[in-house]
């Protein structure tokens, strides 16, 4: 009974995201682009975005403060991580990103990561120079993260984001923050039995201002050509808030206790519910040798996805990458460097590297 039960279960959990509906995928098309900072949904490292993001329930360390902020407290010293993505390759625009996760006391850690938008210099124009030639400018979209994430028991796990947002151009600016939270589950003899829900990008509307939304008019009827300054008033807009829900399960090819980490194969499904767009329903594959050589395959769907003049999205759902971490020192620290592809169409893909170093 034990022997089909551990087949059941992660076969269960894998089955509850490979039959989508119509109406679960659909999501809130008709809310699209009626939210701002959708930065915010923009996963800027390289491990996690090569099987999709479908790793809600098992990301761990500093990547998991996109995923899943619970995954946080898995750190067991300290962690720093840089990446770089070429996003939508074509289109000049860039993703630079820092972390660093601490571990504090025995089932506590804390986290710090700066994601920064490079959109490059575009021409500024204007009514009598639509051409430019006048000058250039470069937007500014920044967010930094701050969390806290705690192990509760052998199994359980827990953790809060707060992730102030910047945007800006020249003369034009809006603030906000924003909050993360999510729980992971954790089960099984080898803890290969996994479960997580995350809530993002719940917080206040934000609003632009800035003396780019003035400008200088004559008053009418005046014989001396009086001017005065209007200010135009912008409507607030809402944050791209989401909630995910995810499971996956470790299968590992030995069953002798000392080398049977030799070979993991890790299956990850996971939901996601925008309140903006369209549901994605996510499922992703790694195989690991040793933790030093991982390889991964992921696929994002969504409703039309496959139909190219029904799909509202320039990814088409696949993506792929790999990681190779080196340990060195006495303190079992590695060196890792994580690679990511993501399908698009148009466009030339979305490129992601990335170096870390566990302590």
């Amino acid at each position: 009974m034990k022997k089909y039960s551990k087949i059941v279960a992660p076969l269960a959990i894998i089955g509850l995201f490979l039959a989508p509906t119509d109406q679960v995928l659909a999501g809130n098309p008709d809310r699209a682009g009626q939210a701002g900072a959708t930065e915010l949904l923009i996963n800027p490292w390289a491990r996690s975005t090569g099987w999709a993001g479908a790793n809600i329930a098992g990301a761990k360390g500093l990547e998991a403060m996109f995923l899943n902020v619970a995954g946080t407290a898995f750190t067991k010293k300290t962690e720093l991580m840089f990446a770089r993505t070429n996003w939508l390759k074509g289109t000049d625009i860039n993703i630079n990103s820092f972390g660093l996760t601490q571990r504090v006391g025995e089932t506590g850690a804390i986290g710090l990561s700066i994601m920064s938008m490079d959109f490059g210099d575009i021409e500024i124009t204007t009514v009598e120079n639509p051409e430019g030639g006048i000058g250039t400018f470069s937007p500014q979209f920044v967010n930094i993260g701050l969390s806290y994430a705690k192990g509760f028991s052998d199994n359980i796990y827990g953790g809060l984001t707060l992730r102030v947002i910047s945007e800006k151009t020249a003369n034009v600016s809006a603030r906000g923050i924003a909050f993360d939270a999510g729980i992971q589950y954790v089960s099984g003899k080898y803890n290969q039995i996994k479960f997580g829900i995350s809530l993002k990008n719940v917080g206040p509307r934000m609003k632009f201002s800035g003396d780019g939304l003035s400008m200088k008019a004559t008053i009418p009827g005046s014989t001396v050509g009086t001017t005065y300054t209007v200010e135009n008033r912008t409507a607030q807009f809402e944050l791209p808030s989401l909630l995910n829900i995810g499971g996956g399960y470790d299968f590992y090819l030995k069953k002798d206790s000392v080398s049977m980490k030799t070979h993991r194969i890790t299956a990850m499904g996971a939901f996601t519910s925008n309140s903006f767009e369209k549901n994605h329903l996510k499922i992703g594959l790694e195989y690991a040798w040793r933790n030093m050589l991982m390889v991964r395959v992921g696929y994002c769907h969504e409703k039309d996805i496959r139909n190219k003049d029904e799909r509202t999205t320039v990814f088409t759902g696949p993506s792929a990458g790999f990681t190779v971490e080196i340990p060195f020192g006495k303190n079992k620290s590695t060196f890792g460097l994580d690679y990511s592809y993501r399908a698009t169409d148009p466009f030339q893909g979305t490129h992601s590297i990335g170096a870390r170093i566990n302590l």
